[in-house]
């Protein structure tokens, strides 16, 4: 119990700004424990993004402005750590070179000109997105709570069903633990926590789920082609695609 009391709170701390308790030692085994619990990281997301969506409406805060917050809502909880995936893939993918140069691209901490202009790209369709969902009150609360339990879910599905592709990296821990039984547990999560969705807005959930999982499972054999597997900052890209993936469908869906 307290082994994966440690590994939620472990995956807690890294995945986001939320720090119940400050954990200053991780071992491999724990950190890497940590991936089955990503979906239940992603509920906690959630309920904070869709409590703050809904006060936001309550308080009837200008349509651009609360769009505009809503929109990067889940880069300042995370701390921007899925969207420096995000870029980092965008330059090593996009640059043209073979897989070895690409993957040190990636490995660079500069931004280069495919990552802005990728990150620009997708941050204008999260807020015209986001736009659109506002005229559906319920349909915004409900995907805002949905999109980081799914995408959380992908990244474990990311991660367990394709290789690494480097020899070592933060990222490798969480392949090197993680199991058919931890996709399966990270599924049954996603679904459970889902449950009360599919109920009122089953149709908007279906379709973000099934599109979200064909994305995930092309992207992760392109990855695979192209770099030799994946790496930690793929798994950020998948999850900020996915993300906005999950938005539309909502959008879409209802």
């Amino acid at each position: 119990m307290k082994k994966s009391l440690d590994e939620f709170l472990i995956g807690l701390q890294f995945l986001t700004r939320i720090s119940i308790v400050k954990q200053t030692v991780w071992t491999e085994e724990n950190f890497g424990g940590s991936v089955k619990f990503f979906p239940m990281i992603g509920a906690v997301l959630g309920i904070i993004s869709s409590s703050i969506a809904l006060i936001f409406l309550s308080l009837e805060i200008p349509q651009n402005l609360s769009a505009a917050i809503l929109s990067i809502l889940l880069i300042i909880l995370t701390g921007g750590i899925h969207a420096d995936g995000f870029m980092d893939t965008c330059d090593g993918i996009l640059s043209g070179r073979e897989k070895d140069r690409a993957l040190e691209i990636m490995k660079d901490s500069r931004a280069g000109s495919m990552a802005v202009a990728s990150f620009v790209c997708i941050s204008i369709l999260n807020f015209a997105i986001t736009l659109d969902l506002q005229s559906h009150a319920h349909m915004l609360i409900v995907a805002f709570f949905s999109t980081p339990i799914i995408s959380r879910a992908m990244m474990v599905a990311t991660i367990g069903f394709f290789p690494y592709a480097r020899p070592s990296g933060m990222g490798f821990a969480f392949a090197k633990y993680t199991t058919r039984k931890t996709i399966a547990l990270a599924i049954f999560q996603m679904i459970a926590l889902t449950i009360p969705v599919a109920i009122f807005f089953p149709r908007g959930l279906l379709i973000a789920i099934i599109f979200s999982a064909i994305f995930t499972w092309r992207f992760g054999i392109y990855s695979t082609q192209k770099l030799g597997g994946v790496t930690g900052d793929v798994y950020g890209f998948v999850t900020v695609i996915v993300e906005s993936i999950c938005l539309a469908s909502f959008l879409i869906g209802g």
